[in-house]
């Protein structure tokens, strides 16, 4: 390994390292991608993995992951790293020109920077269209706080509704005094498609 790494030159060794780095980072992007982690809050991308995928508000996660078509960002930039790199590493015993493998090497880039964006917005589509209607089924809907709600309506606070059998979490105000955390609340409207207005829901006497 050291003989091989002492034979590249300056230029090869530097594009070795970014490419595996970023190999690595794809790797780690496209597990967390999956698994629904907010990325764009570890640094790893400006807006593609943001997974922080609210999957409760009909407009959560779909925003999120349609970033992916915003050419300037973390994610897209790896991609472009990753194609460039390993078309280079692979074609360089192939191809003497260098102008010709650089060339070749851009276009693979940018074909995976594309392909990876298509991807993403083919992913928003089928998010979108398994979202539930907020505005139609989600008030008189009970759930609980998940995260404390200040009161009078002066910030936003998070809450787990059950619609049709489903849980799904949304941004939530409330007119009344601020509710804590575990909180059993009911939605009394909908201030827009991923935040309703709820209150707390007073245990019945029986």
């Amino acid at each position: 390994m050291a003989e091989w790494w002492s034979t590249l030159s300056i230029a090869m060794r530097v594009l070795w390292g970014l490419t595996l780095v970023a190999s690595l980072i794809f790797v780690i992007q496209s597990i967390l991608t999956f698994v629904g982690a907010d990325t764009d809050s570890t640094g790893f991308d400006a807006g593609d993995l943001d997974g922080g995928m609210d999957i409760g508000g009909v407009d959560d996660g779909v925003g999120d992951l349609a970033t992916g078509s915003n050419l300037y960002t973390f994610r897209n930039l790896i991609n472009f790293i990753l194609g460039f790199g390993w078309s280079a590493i692979l074609l360089r015993s192939s191809i003497k020109s260098s102008a010709l493998l650089v060339l070749i090497s851009v276009i693979v880039g940018i074909l995976l920077v594309a392909a990876v964006m298509y991807m993403f917005k083919l992913l928003s589509k089928m998010q979108q269209s398994g979202n539930i209607n907020v505005y139609k089924y989600a008030k008189g809907c009970q759930g609980t706080v998940y995260l404390t709600i200040p009161g009078e309506r002066k910030g936003e606070g998070k809450v787990q509704i059950s619609i049709n059998e489903s849980v799904r979490e949304y941004n939530a105000q409330t007119d009344g005094e601020t509710i804590k955390t575990g909180t059993p609340v009911k939605v009394v409207d909908i201030i827009n498609s991923s935040t309703l207005l709820v209150e707390t829901l007073e245990p019945e006497i029986i």
